[in-house]
């Protein structure tokens, strides 16, 4: 199948931050893959990073389906296979990427396969993938085949053949060719990197309103798409953290107890005033970029209830980045600047693509499709 990226993400390639690796996760090693492995641990060719006689495996109740282990953790969180002063997988090192358990190879990958093929994004809570966002020696837009990222069998949303199309509305589907239609006109919406991101958000909240009140009687739908209007909407930057807090609360509800992080807002506002609002204007690129990562191969598209769905997202992408921006600043005591910036990606990523349930953050998010075009509740 034709494999897609966004241009800022198509010749990504791991450069050994170790951040996965010293996540504390739990990472699943499917049966081929283990077997592979303790194969070459008795022949000697491989060693595990760290001494451990209970082994690099661990064996736990509740295995996925088709694990047979996990990869076991040394008490600080490392991967048993995780040699910290190199910053290398030692299975990677010595057996190759193919030799990897699953859960490895794919991150930071984000992928959603449907009909039209294969659609990868990138989480940025790896650092290799946030500095991306920075870069501006290529166009925003998307790509096909990609370098990075050759035809494979990408885990991710796996939409079936026989599967409906993302919706329009609660009362209406849209088709292949409409979707990706709107797919394309979110990432260039976003590519107006000169543009401040509420724009970007508040101009796609319009345009997606607008595209509501299409009927399929009125032509078709990527020429709905091609006739929305061309300016942008003009949006100001948020004063205060309220409808951020809001938004980053909305996610925070689509965390499971057990990995839901311990309430931290105390000092954010202040922080937020003094220290993010000058700066903010003076990074309207990388946040542009990061919104169209999020529009990009988007899963809340199929597991939402419309366009707004997907808006929602993206509003309340920007406003995790926000607050995370003011946590930044709060903690080091210090003015916005692109380092801080890139550590609130990462810890936006970390939420909404490594502890929120997708279906959960969708169902949220589709509260923004309460009314029709008609203007009737669904």
């Amino acid at each position: 199948m034709k494999v897609y990226s966004l241009s800022i993400h198509a010749d990504y390639r791991c450069r050994h931050s170790g951040v996965c690796c010293t996540s504390d996760w739990d990472v699943p090693v499917e049966l081929p893959i283990y077997r592979s492995l303790t194969d070459e641990l008795a022949s000697g060719r491989l060693r595990p990073a760290a001494d451990d006689d209970a082994g690099p495996f661990m064996s736990e109740p509740n295995l996925p389906d088709d694990a047979a282990a996990m990869l076991a953790r040394t008490r600080t969180g490392d991967c048993a296979f995780f040699h910290r002063d190199s910053g290398l997988c030692v299975v990677h090192r010595d057996l190759g990427e193919a030799a990897m358990p699953a859960t490895c190879r794919h991150f930071p990958r984000v992928a959603v396969r449907d009909w039209r093929g294969t659609f990868i994004t990138l989480s940025h809570y790896c650092p290799t993938a946030a500095s991306m966002l920075f870069r501006d020696d290529v166009p925003l837009e998307i790509v096909e085949a990609p370098p990075a990222f050759p035809p494979a069998d990408y885990e991710g949303l796996r939409v079936a053949t026989d599967a409906w199309p993302p919706l329009l509305h609660p009362r209406m589907l849209m088709d292949v060719e409409g979707y990706g239609a709107w797919e394309r006109h979110m990432v260039q919406r976003c590519a107006a990197l000169e543009c401040p991101p509420e724009s970007v958000v508040a101009t796609l909240n319009r345009d997606a309103k607008l595209l509501r009140q299409w009927k399929s009687g009125n032509g078709a739908l990527p020429d709905a798409i091609a006739s929305l209007p061309i300016a942008m909407v003009d949006s100001e930057r948020s004063r205060t953290l309220d409808e951020s807090l809001r938004l980053h609360g909305d996610v925070m509800a689509a965390i499971p107890d057990d990995l839901k992080p311990a309430a931290d807002e105390a000092g954010l506002e202040a922080a937020y005033r003094d220290r993010v609002l000058s700066s903010w204007s003076d990074f309207r690129a990388p946040m542009n970029r990061f919104l169209a990562a999020k529009a990009f191969a988007s899963w809340a598209a199929y597991q939402g209830n419309g366009v707004l769905t997907i808006v929602r997202g993206l509003e309340a992408a920007l406003g995790l980045v926000r607050v995370e921006a003011a946590r930044q600043c709060r903690d080091t005591d210090c003015q916005l600047d692109a380092d801080l910036l890139r550590e609130a990606f990462r810890a936006a990523d970390f939420l909404l693509n490594h502890l929120a349930v997708g279906e959960d953050l969708a169902r949220r998010w589709s509260l923004a499709e309460r009314g029709t075009p008609s203007g009737n509740d669904v």
